[in-house]
């Protein structure tokens, strides 16, 4: 489709754009492979995937992301070295910058899509772009406008997208040549320098993850399944999130961004932005069949001699990714949308050995290690590394959450009680001594207790509070050795549990002392304490 209608080129002359080159807008995914590849944008593999590649910056630049400091929404904006800001002069000579470089540009694709499926809550988006390849990414992972609503269609905000313009960090008060700054108010975002697509995304759910909490509706950065009930899966990268919401027997509603409404939960995205690298067939078949249904997109992918992916091929990066419909996914929810969940689940790979394999929180304890969103990384990475590292993200997300960590995370607490969900805690890394001195606790076990959670398959009876963390942790599951429920149990030197346990409550309690201002009496007292 290509509407030039009177109406979209007024809106586009609204934000200064006046295209002197080829304009396309809204055309179909065919098209803009198409086009993307015959610009030199891209290549196709063997089984006629798109193939994009990115340069210099293959992942997000979170030293350069800014979001304009004036009155209105940013005044809720909690600054910090996540939420930096910039000034309106700096943004202002910047939009000359773009808007000159795409009116001057050969070339500029349109795409009009929806950041939400409930139709009731989602948000009308806009991308104003240079590159074919990019706009296809944006049909891939928005929800698609219908021809009907196309027409009259009004983006709430629009990016304008200049992967070839670079900054003069020293002239335009950026801090490399890359920028991407939100203006709030102003309904728009700039991004430019950079040609990964994941900014795209990314800055328009940092948008929704400000503008839902006016309305009482929660953003979360999880993935979500479902049968006759859904279940959240917050995690970091490397705690089992996909692995784990990844279940034959209850469909995907969503894979990574997600809103819960008085309704119930809704997937943001029209898509999913995968990570490939060493994917394999056997185990993630549906991923893996994706990456040869045309329609997809591979980012920075190497191919073989025969242009088939070499998934193991870590040339230009560790994170290789395909941008694919959710159509594409067999076992999902046909609107993206499922009914209020009974379970949710908090993910985090314990590197030190002390968090049971499983915790049943309460309602307090969830706000409490939702703000904190911990994971450890594994020691011995890094040279002069001994012990394992704390890593703390709050809500698990923390690079897209504009507000007070408080903010989510009372929203969630509230949640949880009024709808009766129970919350888990899952540890899918070590006990009996940590890292290094026993094996990561096993899948197979990991999955038992996350069924037998969510089936309500454990008896109240068989629960013990933790003396530390102070969550019920179960003492049986069918299917998981009795051994490594209870971790000071598991390792042979209880002393030494003892003092790895402490540094480790004190890690949470330094780390959450940021956010004790902001919180509740009840929440600031479901953390963990240091026994001596």
């Amino acid at each position: 489709m290509s509407d030039t209608s009177d109406e979209l080129i007024s809106s586009l002359g609204s934000i200064g754009i006046h295209p002197k080159g080829s304009l396309k807008v809204n055309s179909d995914w065919k098209e803009l492979h198409s086009k993307a590849v015959e610009l030199n944008e891209a290549t196709f593999t063997a089984d006629g995937v798109l193939l994009a590649t990115t340069g210099e910056r293959t992942g997000r630049s979170p030293n350069d992301r800014f979001i304009v400091k004036e009155p209105g929404l940013a005044d809720d904006v909690w600054w910090g070295e996540v939420n930096r800001s910039t000034s309106v002069y700096t943004f202002e000579k910047l939009l000359i910058k773009i808007q000159n470089h795409l009116n001057n540009a050969d070339n500029i694709f349109v795409k009009d899509a929806f950041c939400g499926a409930d139709s009731n809550h989602r948000m009308p988006v806009r991308l104003v772009t240079e590159k074919a390849w990019h706009a296809a990414f944006m049909h891939n992972m928005f929800i698609q406008a219908t021809p009907e609503e196309i027409s009259t269609h009004v983006p709430q905000y629009t990016i304008l997208h200049a992967p070839e313009l670079k900054s003069i960090p020293n002239e335009d008060g950026t801090n490399s040549e890359v920028f991407v700054i939100l203006a709030l108010d102003r309904g728009l975002v700039i991004i430019g320098g950079t040609h990964y697509a994941g900014e795209i995304k990314k800055a328009i759910f940092t948008i929704m993850n400000h503008i839902l909490p006016i309305n009482n509706l929660l953003p979360m950065h999880c993935s979500a399944n479902t049968n006759d009930d859904s279940a959240l899966f917050f995690g970091l990268s490397g705690t089992g999130k996909t692995t784990l919401s990844a279940d034959p027997d209850r469909a995907l509603v969503g894979d990574d961004e997600h809103g819960w409404s008085d309704e119930g939960i809704f997937n943001f995205e029209g898509g999913c932005y995968a990570k490939l690298i060493d994917l394999k067939k056997e185990d993630e078949p549906a991923i893996y069949a994706t990456t040869k249904m045309p329609g997809s997109i591979l980012e920075n992918v190497v191919l073989n001699a025969d242009k088939t992916p070499d998934f193991k091929n870590k040339t230009l990066t560790q994170n290789t990714r395909g941008s694919y419909p959710i159509e594409y996914i067999e076992n999902r929810t046909p609107d993206s949308m499922a009914d209020h969940p009974k379970n949710v689940v908090f993910l985090t790979c314990d590197a030190f050995g002390v968090l049971p394999p499983l915790s049943r929180l309460t309602p307090e304890q969830a706000a409490y290690h939702f703000i904190s969103g911990y994971t450890a990384k594994v020691a011995g990475t890094e040279i002069g590394v001994k012990e394992p590292e704390a890593t703390f993200s709050t809500c698990f997300g923390a690079p897209f959450m504009p507000r007070h960590p408080s903010v989510y995370a009372n929203l969630l607490s509230q949640k949880i009680q009024h709808h009766d969900a129970k919350c888990w805690l899952i540890n899918t890394g070590w006990v009996a001594g940590g890292y290094g001195e026993s094996s990561r606790i096993k899948i197979k076990w990991t999955r038992s207790l996350l069924n037998a959670a969510l089936n309500n398959e454990i008896l109240e009876s068989d629960y013990v509070i933790d003396e530390r963390f102070g969550f019920a942790v179960p003492t049986k599951c069918n299917g998981v050795p009795e051994s490594i429920l209870q971790p000071r149990e598991t390792w042979d030197d209880k002393k030494k549990f003892d003092n790895v346990a402490n540094l480790l409550s004190k890690m949470f309690i330094d780390n959450f002392n940021q956010y004790k201002d902001e919180c509740s009496d009840e929440v600031i007292a479901a953390g963990p304490i240091v026994l001596y």
